[in-house]
């Protein structure tokens, strides 16, 4: 598994060309006539044109369709997960706030429970995700709320969808962008518009996936209106055998966010641990979630 340093990222839309197309194998003297002659249009128009509108295209649309469902295979557990979740979040002019939360996941059932434990004045508080509603739930008040999809996680620049398992294949519509450089990794840039009729935190989205592993590295969201919003990192991935699912389970180790609407405040992410023995039957409900918060 590659694993690189965050130092290689910075924070900016840094576009890189895609690779030089290069034809080899061409003779001295084949080049010296193609130069020299007009016959060389031809040669052109038959030979090299046709390489140059493959290469120009991209990856096809069941490629990339195929990349996202591969990354979606990666994150999910095919039963139970639990996690242990330390966040840190940066805001300007202000101190730094340190949280630690529980993520709890029954992917089968699409299920999810974050349950804060630290600090004292946000333990007990939580989320629970069940038929696609998230609610809210804080003890100080005995009170649940429903949220939507763009919801702060515990105040943080992270949401829902940063702890979930992920269906991008299911709901979004891929473009190919082309194949670039991030850090010291060659990259496919994917653009996503989410189909239609379809419930997301953000209806555009792109993505830069490792080449060489299908993981994504970075990401950025949209607004309807094409403003970027944030844009993260996930530059460290582990992975944990499953074995209901016979394979590995992979996971960012670290997500890097950066709020790009209150520019200089950010969020860390770390999965500090992950578990995926079976979960209690009943607990993602929430009066398992309020027992917990007493």
């Amino acid at each position: 598994m590659k694993t690189f340093q965050t130092k290689m990222f910075h924070h900016q839309d840094t576009k890189t060309p895609g690779k030089t197309i290069k034809f080899l194998g061409f003779s001295p003297s084949l080049v010296s006539w193609c130069l020299g002659g007009k016959s060389c249009l031809m040669f052109l128009v038959l030979v090299l044109l046709p390489g140059l509108a493959l290469a120009a295209e991209g990856l096809s649309k069941d490629k990339m369709v195929e990349i996202l469902k591969g990354i979606d295979l990666r994150i999910r557990s095919g039963g139970d997960y639990k996690a242990l979740v330390y966040l840190e979040q940066h805001q300007k002019d202000k101190p730094d706030i340190a949280q630690e939360a529980l993520v709890y996941r029954r992917d089968v059932d699409q299920k999810l429970m974050i349950l804060f434990t630290k600090p004292k004045t946000d333990a007990g508080k939580g989320y629970l995700r069940v038929d696609r509603n998230l609610w809210y739930y804080d003890p100080t008040v005995g009170k649940w709320e429903r949220r939507t999809d763009r919801e702060r996680i515990g105040g943080t620049d992270s949401n829902r969808e940063d702890f979930d398992q992920s269906d991008l294949a299911g709901q979004y519509d891929p473009q190919f962008v082309g194949e670039e450089k991030l850090g010291n990794f060659t990259v496919w840039h994917l653009k996503l518009t989410v189909k239609p009729g379809i419930d997301v935190a953000y209806p555009l989205v792109e993505f830069w996936v490792d080449e060489a592993t299908g993981n994504y590295l970075k990401r950025q969201d949209f607004a309807l209106s094409g403003r970027l919003m944030r844009t993260s990192y996930d530059p460290k991935w582990d992975k944990l055998f499953s074995d209901i699912k016979k394979d590995y389970l992979w996971f960012p180790h670290e997500i890097h966010i950066y709020d790009e609407i209150d520019k200089g405040n950010s969020t860390l992410v770390i999965i500090q641990s992950v578990d995926l023995s079976s979960l209690p039957e009943n607990m993602f409900t929430k009066a398992w979630l309020e027992t917990k918060s007493r």
